[in-house]
């Protein structure tokens, strides 16, 4: 009975973060445009205007690019600097890899206006994909070397020494030897910054060009009341594709843990 207390807290907690989310899907498919109880009847034809939107269908494949090109970047970054973390040795590693994993703890709000202030006044860039994939890749490359430096830390660096001592360059002992060994956390990396980067709000709001993301134009169009119920089905859509995208990356962290031989303790989910 000692745990007891915990555990009603836990699910009280849970149900009170959770339970906005469950009311998505009911919404999503009420056959009406006010969003209240009590629901009118069953409806997919939300899910049909949002497939007609044209502006809307921009906007994800805008999001689904910036998303892409952000994990991709983020997890080299962060595949680099997880590698010299565990396995190198050189004066200043720690102080460095915290100024690293400093955008963790900033808020998004000056992150987002520092870096306009950059690359409008400073560098004159014109606003684009390109600069929110750049914004996006600095605040997502900290959680993929967090992901990462687990996997190479159940790493025992002997085994790169010895493909190298056997013949193979540093480069192909890494490609053939490391990099196999960490690939489950590479795949969760990917997935995370992926899905970090795919609903990221604040700094695409200052950073988007003529082209919005899609949380962008989803907050343009909360000021129509009349689009509410789109707005519904798009987020059902998102949050069972965040579920599956993160369900893949925790299988994928647990099985990196079991071919190491490792106990597991726990994860993203």
């Amino acid at each position: 009975m000692k745990g007891a207390p915990l555990r009603v807290y836990a699910i009280l907690y849970l149900l009170f973060l959770y339970a906005p989310i469950a009311l998505l899907p009911l919404f999503a498919f009420n056959d009406a445009t006010i969003i209240a109880f009590p629901l009118k009847g069953f409806t997919t034809h939300w899910f049909t205007d949002l497939a007609a939107n044209t502006a809307l269908r921009q906007a994800v494949g805008n999001s689904l690019f910036i998303a892409a090109m952000t994990a991709v970047f983020a997890t080299l970054l962060g595949l680099c600097a997880a590698r010299a973390g565990a396995m190198a040795r050189f004066p200043g590693k720690g102080g460095i890899i915290g100024f690293v994993m400093l955008p963790l703890v900033l808020p998004e709000i000056i992150v987002a206006v520092s870096l306009l202030i950059v690359m409008r006044q400073v560098l004159g860039l014109n606003l684009s994909n390109w600069t929110v994939i750049a914004a996006h890749v600095l605040i997502c490359a900290p959680f993929s070397i967090a992901i990462l430096n687990g996997a190479f830390q159940n790493l025992d660096p002997s085994i790169e020494e010895a493909a190298m001592d056997l013949g193979e360059s540093r480069f192909s002992a890494f490609r053939l030897v490391t990099l196999p060994l960490v690939w489950p956390g590479i795949v969760s990396s990917l997935l995370i910054a992926f899905t970090i980067s795919l609903d990221e709000f604040i700094i695409a709001f200052f950073l988007t060009g003529a082209n919005p993301t899609m949380p962008v134009y989803i907050w343009g169009l909360l000021r129509f009341p009349a689009q509410l119920p789109v707005v519904m089905a798009l987020g059902t859509i998102l949050v069972a594709l965040s579920v599956v995208l993160l369900v893949i990356a925790e299988l994928f962290r647990r099985r990196g843990l079991a071919r190491a031989g490792i106990k597991d303790t726990g994860g993203f989910l």
